[in-house]
């Protein structure tokens, strides 16, 4: 069996195809752009309760897994998508007028160190306020956000803050590491502190200000009414919580980073001396490190979760003392003094975000240096192992195909991410150790016969040398131990959301005959109709690029129509597979079964047999009969 070539399908981001569809990326763009000029934003009211913002909010919730997670009103996304879609902009403006947000949801979930951790879950209609001011509010934090913090920003993940970990360790020789732990982060923010701070980033109208803080004050289920932190489950937190850390990320750097130096230069003359920039920041930073006392700092941070990797043991013992001193007096946290420590990363490891790393001595023709290490973290692995025996289980006990694709994808899952750890083949080979005899024993008398490789396992374990081939119900095993060392890569900071150069790397512009009836679309719902149907309508026109999906013809305003494949009176819904864009005359085709418009219709348009065959296809659901099966003879 042999691997399917791929086509070059577009780039495409989703939550950048919306702002497309609702004609509001250049609003974010100008933002973003305003806000890098340290521009100061008085009146985004409005732009938060404006309508396509408003319904872009809808669009960007109504996939997420949790919007079918009610809240202490038990609504959930299916309730907000029945209203039509004007009501749904005047009840988020008339909300908003004198905002008073419902109760929140307490939720405790386990953590991966049997302790618990409590979520709290605004009900939907706050989640889709909360989401229109993201919206509008990330741009502006951007611009305004320190390039070394990698947790729920765009284009961000945990693999670029590792990658800058190996590059404090790897090239900038950075052996030293405070590890700082904030003692419950999330339960202890300021409010105050917070909004002074959105202040601060130029965010000051204050209504918006306002909000926010009810938010924040928004009675929690069961315990009242907080007087700090920010609630975990909530859209806007995320956001909130690198607003708060923000303000160290530019600390840290202002130490050593971003220190203000000259490069100076004799001229001619006794004693006339000029200044001026560095044309290059590596001699900028090798010029501070050789004549000057600043202590060496780089941060990395994840959220809460965050490293300084400088250079001696009494750098990084200043720096940890100057760290906690700096989180208690500014932002009224405290660090725990069990989790908190200085690492000597030649020595011992450093755990961050599910790895352990630290600088391992190598020789090399004659030279030594150090380079990194890393691993799966140990509590990591066990996790890991205990997934994989209890997909074991599932499948002795279900050993179905559903079950097998539910174990691969595990498989699948964890190379992905642990993949970047220099060690990972090691670990891995480790963990298939551990359960390959879990998985002769469970598996011994379930149906385990040949079967052929999928295209996903040729993609990614065809090179693959295994001991042994397990397949159940025909589908095969995915190797544990088949990873290799995936290196990741620095965080380019040259993409961004808001430019359209930034853009150009992730994401491919709409670009048909026919998109300015996208517009129209947008701007003119079917009155009275769901905001699903009204949003889907949106997204289909664009995935059929403005073509009838029949003919291939143009479709042009007044000859086009939304077509329900199972219609609403035999229980069809809004969704966006029951949903199709067909041309007037293509729709009269399936709906009539009067000879003479077949007759015409098939005529005027040339359909052949394949064209008729998916005609058909939808007169059947709406209970009509195969055109085919009737002698034209008319």
């Amino acid at each position: 069996m042999t691997i399917v070539n791929e086509t070059n399908k577009p780039k495409k981001k989703k939550k950048l195809r919306h702002n497309e569809y609702y004609d509001i990326q250049s609003v974010f763009d100008n933002l973003y752009k305003r806000s890098s000029e340290k521009a100061i934003f008085k009146n985004i009211y409005e732009i938060v309760i404006s309508r396509e913002n408003i319904l872009l909010a809808y669009r960007n919730i109504k996939s997420n897994r949790g919007s079918k997670t009610g809240g202490t009103n038990k609504k959930t996304i299916l309730d907000v998508q029945a209203n039509d879609t004007e009501s749904i902009v005047e009840y988020v403006r008339n909300r908003l007028v004198d905002y008073k947000p419902h109760s929140v949801k307490r939720k405790l979930i386990p953590k991966s160190n049997g302790k618990l951790r409590p979520l709290g879950i605004p009900t939907i209609e706050d989640r889709l306020i909360q989401q229109c001011i993201l919206q509008v509010l990330e741009p502006i934090c951007e611009a305004r956000f320190h390039n070394d913090s990698y947790g729920f920003r765009p284009n961000r993940s945990t693999h670029h803050a590792i990658a800058k970990s190996y590059n404090n360790i790897n090239v900038v020789k950075m052996n030293y590491v405070v590890d700082v732990d904030i003692e419950g982060f999330f339960d202890n923010v300021d409010h105050g502190k917070l909004l002074k701070q959105m202040w601060s980033l130029g965010i000051q109208d204050k209504r918006i200000i306002s909000i926010v803080s009810k938010m924040l004050k928004a009675e929690v289920e069961g315990e009242g009414i907080p007087t700090k932190g920010t609630p975990q489950g909530g859209i806007l937190s995320p956001l909130l919580t690198n607003i708060v850390l923000n303000e160290l990320d530019w600390w840290i750097s202002s130490q050593y980073l971003d220190f203000p130096a000259k490069q100076r230069k004799s001229g001619k003359g006794y004693g006339n001396i000029s200044e001026k920039d560095y044309k290059n920041n590596s001699n900028r930073l090798h010029s501070l490190r050789m004549h000057t006392k600043l202590k060496p700092c780089f941060i990395v941070r994840y959220v809460d979760d965050f490293k300084i990797f400088t250079n001696s043991y009494n750098n990084a013992n200043k720096l940890f003392i100057a760290t906690t001193k700096w989180l208690k007096e500014r932002l009224g946290l405290e660090v725990s003094k069990e989790k908190s420590k200085i690492v000597n990363l030649r020595s011992n490891y450093s755990e961050f975000l599910g790895f352990k790393m630290k600088a391992d001595l190598k020789y090399k023709e004659g030279k030594t240096k150090y380079v990194v290490k890393c691993h799966i973290s140990d509590k990591a692995k066990e996790r890991i192992k205990l997934e994989v025996r209890k997909k074991i289980h599932e499948v002795k006990n279900d050993n179905t195909p559903k079950s097998m694709y539910k174990m691969n994808s595990l498989i699948l899952g964890v190379h992905n991410y642990y993949g970047v750890a220099t060690q990972a083949n090691r670990d891995f080979n480790d963990i298939e150790q551990c359960v390959y005899s879990s998985i002769r024993y469970n598996w011994r008398r379930i149906d385990k016969r040949r079967g052929e490789f999928s295209n996903t396992y040729l993609k990614f374990y065809k090179d693959y040398k295994h001991r042994k081939q397990f397949f159940v119900r025909q589908i095969a095993l995915y190797p544990i131990s088949g990873i290799g060392f995936k290196r990741p890569t620095v965080f380019n900071r040259n993409i961004n959301n808001y430019s359209e150069v930034g853009r150009s790397t992730i994401h491919e512009k709409l670009n048909f005959e026919n998109s300015s009836n996208l517009k129209h679309i947008m701007n003119n719902p079917i009155i009275q109709r769901s905001v699903e149907y009204n949003d889907n309508r949106i997204s289909l026109y664009s995935s059929q690029k403005g073509k009838c999906a029949i003919t291939k013809l143009n479709l042009n305003l007044g000859n086009m129509h939304c077509h329900h494949k199972v219609p609403r009176c035999m229980n069809g819904s809004d969704k966006y597979q029951n949903l199709i864009f067909l041309n007037k005359d293509i729709h009269l085709l399936v709906h009539s079964n009067k000879g003479t418009t077949q007759k015409r219709i098939i005529q005027k348009y040339g359909l052949d047999k394949e064209l008729l065959k998916k005609v058909n296809e939808l007169r059947k659901l709406v209970g009509n009969y195969n055109i085919t099966e009737v002698k034209m003879t008319y």
